[in-house]
């Protein structure tokens, strides 16, 4: 067994990260952390390996809008059972980043593990952790579940075992505007994935016709103001021994982007509650009041798009979720789907259309043929981002139009996976 390696929170120290993210995000992360100057970054399903000093660290917490945490890597060791995870716990200098008194939470994860069970591990680790505290500071801490000082997270594969120093706290995607929910709204970092993903810019006009809590149009205004994602939150980091308050308020304190113009963002729900909501969430980010166009109606009942051009993107509803937006009488996908492909065809051509679904067979559903499918995962949900070119004209040669079939939007070929 290798024993702990002992990287503190000095500032120039060259430390071990690890951002977990929604799957499907990993390589966009990477974009985003190269962008904020981590180095030596390498993607694995579900997450990021990166390298950076300790702003690095506060930086990425402050600024990433992909990541859900941002972990620091305090040991690695090769195990057979779980008297080595006790032995690798107690050799890891606790000390460094927590006070004895600090109460903890404990985290395994495991893939192949060879152990008794993941609970067993944990509380081998635990045992670990405490005894070393207790030997090297004369008291032991205690272990909360519900609001923990600090957490610290265990991976274990089928020989090694990884302790990550939690720097976050809450998830990030917590961003601190959401005081309203509604109908499973996507998480933060998700949605601005999609936006990613989907390559909109504050210049281009964007509408999500199913906006529920306002997440996607939310984290979109949020992005053209340049305001950073945890602005408004606090973070794990600023409770660790070594923390250096003074170099993390200039970080906070530097001016956001400018951006040269005001976006043009519509966001549509049938819901009049989905509708309070959003504007609630809205409203806390500080944000102008104009900045997102507020409609309550039934996407399948737009008469026009808002611009010639833009991007259409949205998480629509299905199965269920239908009958909770109020459409009993388009309850079955057989008949919201075809719907929903028409209007699109009808209304928004010279658009793109970005639709986020764990129905894989939406493209099918709507008789339209994506441009791009790209698989996501929405926590264990799998899930596909479709892209759609809603071109003016028909792919259909006249003599089958002349059938009375309902012609297709022209797409572009398929270049991603399916």
């Amino acid at each position: 067994m290798t024993l702990a390696r002992r990287q503190p929170l000095a500032a120039d120290a060259l430390l071990q990260f690890f951002a977990p993210c929604p799957r499907g995000l990993e390589e966009t992360l990477v974009r985003e952390l190269q962008s904020l100057g981590a180095g030596n970054l390498r993607n694995v399903p579900g997450g990021v390996h990166f390298e950076g000093d300790a702003l690095l660290g506060m930086r990425a917490n402050l600024e990433s809008r992909l990541a859900s945490r941002i972990l620091q890597r305090v040991a690695q060791g090769a195990y057979r059972s779980e008297e080595d995870l006790y032995r690798l716990a107690q050799d890891t200098p606790w000390e460094q980043w927590h006070e004895a008194t600090t109460s903890l939470r404990i985290d395994v994860t495991g893939v192949g593990a060879p152990v008794r069970s993941l609970q067993f591990a944990m509380l081998r680790v635990k045992d670990g952790m405490v005894d070393r505290l207790r030997e090297r500071c004369g008291d032991r801490p205690s272990i909360e579940r519900q609001r923990p000082d600090r957490r610290v997270f265990v991976f274990l594969d089928a020989q090694q075992c990884i302790l990550y120093l939690d720097w976050s706290g809450e998830s990030l995607f917590k961003r601190g505007w959401r005081r309203e929910g509604f109908d499973a709204p996507l998480k933060e970092n998700l949605a601005s994935g999609l936006l990613a993903l989907s390559g909109w810019t504050p210049e281009q006009v964007l509408l999500d016709p199913f906006c529920g809590s306002g997440t996607i149009a939310i984290e979109a205004a949020l992005q053209a103001a340049g305001v950073a994602p945890g602005a408004r939150r606090r973070f794990g980091f600023e409770r660790m021994k070594g923390f250096d308050r003074a170099r993390w308020d200039r970080l906070r304190s530097q001016p956001t982007q400018a951006r040269p113009a005001v976006p043009t963002i519509f966001a549509s729900d049938v819901s009049e509650a989905a509708l309070a909501a959003a504007r609630s969430n809205y409203a806390r980010t500080g944000l102008p009041e104009g900045w997102i166009q507020w409609r309550q109606r039934d996407a399948l009942h737009i008469d026009a798009a808002p611009a010639s051009s833009g991007l259409l993107l949205s998480n629509p509803p299905y199965g269920e979720r239908l009958e909770i937006k109020g459409r009993q009488s388009l309850a079955q996908a057989d008949a919201f789907w075809p719907a929903l492909g028409t209007m699109l065809k009808q209304r928004f051509a010279g658009w793109t259309a970005a639709l986020f679904t764990s129905d894989l067979e939406i493209g099918q559903r709507m008789r339209l043929k994506p441009s791009r499918r790209t698989p996501l995962f929405n926590g264990a949900l799998e899930c596909r981002l479709f892209r759609f070119e809603m071109v003016a004209g028909s792919a259909r040669k006249p003599q089958a139009q002349s059938s009375g079939d309902t012609p297709k939007a022209q797409t572009m070929p398929s270049d991603s996976v399916p």
